[in-house]
């Protein structure tokens, strides 16, 4: 069984918030918090270790309190959610790291110790939460994974070589999906407020 104490939760808060008008999407916020801290405050109970991945507005970030770490200046401006797995993996001094995003407030309470539980029992790289979308349709959502840090320089070569996609990258890698769509789970869980609208939306939930 893995000790929560091996595992470093990162909140991605680096990403540009083009939907949401530009502004940075992990300082909006939600029940009077911001987002991003909503987020490492429902991660905290779940792992060891907080990272934030950011790229702006760092002082807010530092203020949670945990350390915050931008993406790596050789892949460029706001290279998307793998630079910010690739930053996490090389601060993470734990044997695994949870990757979750700062603008899906909802996400379970039990989300890492249902990966971890898939991860050991398939014996794993990576574990991902999928959820049931309106349409029916069981989706993996790639931005909510569970991995072993020593995939590092994995995700090393595949950014360094213009690689961005992260279903591109686990697909190298054994990889479990995990559904979250049990009697009882959250059908909003996995719900990403890309505009105000939405955030305002999962709000008055």
């Amino acid at each position: 069984m893995i000790d929560i104490s091996e595992i470093t939760g990162l909140v991605l808060a680096g990403g540009r918030g083009s939907r949401m008008g530009g502004v940075d999407k992990g300082l909006q916020n939600f029940n009077d918090v911001p987002l991003a801290l909503h987020t490492q405050l429902r991660l905290s109970p779940q792992v060891g270790d907080l990272l934030i991945n950011a790229n702006r507005n760092l002082a807010a970030y530092e203020s949670f309190g945990v350390p915050v770490w931008p993406d790596a200046a050789s892949l460029g401006d706001f290279a998307g959610p793998l630079a910010g797995f690739l930053t996490g993996l090389e601060r993470c001094e734990t044997a695994f790291m949870m990757t979750v995003p700062c603008d899906t407030p909802l996400f379970p309470h039990d989300l890492v110790a249902r990966l971890a539980a898939a991860l050991e029992a398939e014996d794993a790289e990576i574990a991902m939460a999928a959820a049931r979308e309106e349409d029916g349709q069981l989706r993996a959502q790639p931005v909510f994974c569970l991995m072993h840090a020593e995939l590092l320089e994995s995700v090393l070569r595949f950014t360094h070589g213009g690689g961005r996609k992260i279903d591109a990258w686990t697909a190298l890698h054994k990889t479990v999906l995990v559904p979250f769509d049990l009697p009882g789970d959250d059908p909003k869980a996995f719900f990403n407020a890309n505009t105000l609208a939405e955030l305002h939306l999962l709000e008055s939930r």
